[in-house]
């Protein structure tokens, strides 16, 4: 059953692989909105758009994750948004399960869902290293829980306290988006994991898994790094990224992996970039 109160913002890049189940799994009639972020085959994403009556918002260059999530959070005219991945799929009743859960913690900030991977094992976020201290311990929750962070694969809130924190951070372009969202979110009401409501969530599938993507996802992973580090006034966050970068290239797996090696020169080329423009964004 459609749920009108709820509209569904997904960034794609290059993601046809997935993109067909994604859209079949959500209720019809729910307002789904594509923000592609240069795609090369628009034309059968205009196809697949329209087979689903999403709406499709086209962008002539890779403007980042964050940026195009605000871009499609701007065009909705619902309640609440859910934010999900390319690669995730809703599990029959994940939406209503998320608006009732929003009406019953009505102080909440905003919702994870129970996020299972194709095997159905559970994934759980326990942590962000910009706050380290505050790691959740113990077994998986098996009923409502407050969190300390949210993953990014599906993230629940209210249209109206998103636009008033900003929505995401503009100068992070991928990764780390979703910790400094949660952290602003938070300031207004705790995150909460809503049990009941279940996305599976092929990670790591939203793009093709070849060397090209990988280094390109992991030059940002280290400038958003050291960017989100020091936003939040971590010490030495240059430093220590260029560390890792440096342990990255000489674990073995680099010389005899092509994506492995692609992903961890990226990384280093990402903490270099950083280092000489002095980290001014994402």
């Amino acid at each position: 059953m459609a749920n009108y109160r709820v509209t569904i913002v997904t960034v794609c890049h290059n993601s046809l692989a997935v993109l067909p189940a994604m859209l079949k799994s959500v209720p019809k009639g729910t307002p789904v909105i594509l923000v592609d972020n240069a795609s090369f085959d628009t034309g059968k994403l205009q196809k697949l758009a329209q087979d689903h009556d999403a709406t499709l918002h086209l962008n002539a260059d890779n403007i980042g994750f964050g940026p195009a999530c605000n871009q499609g959070a701007a065009k909705a005219d619902t309640e609440f948004l859910l934010f999900l991945n390319p690669d995730a799929e809703l599990q029959p009743g994940a939406l209503d399960a998320l608006v009732e859960a929003a009406q019953r913690y009505m102080n909440a900030s905003a919702f994870n869902p129970r996020i299972l991977d194709s095997k159905a094992r559970q994934s759980f976020r326990r942590g962000s290293k910009i706050r380290p201290k505050e790691r959740l311990k113990g077994p998986l929750p098996t009923s409502d829980a407050v969190v300390s962070i949210l993953a990014g694969s599906a993230i629940f809130c209210r249209k109206a306290l998103f636009e008033k924190i900003g929505g995401f951070d503009p100068a992070i372009f991928m990764y780390h988006e979703d910790d400094d969202l949660s952290l602003r979110l938070r300031e207004h009401g705790p995150l909460m994991y809503c049990h009941d409501a279940q996305v599976i969530h092929l990670s790591g599938q939203g793009s093709p898994r070849s060397p090209q993507v990988a280094a390109f996802k992991a030059y940002y992973s280290a400038r958003s790094r050291i960017y989100t580090l020091e936003k939040y006034g971590h010490p030495r966050p240059k430093l220590n990224t260029l560390g890792a970068a440096v342990f990255r290239l000489i674990v073995p797996d680099t010389l005899f992996l092509k994506r492995k090696r692609a992903k961890n020169v990226g990384y280093m080329k990402g903490a270099l970039s950083a280092l000489k423009d002095g980290g001014r964004h994402g």
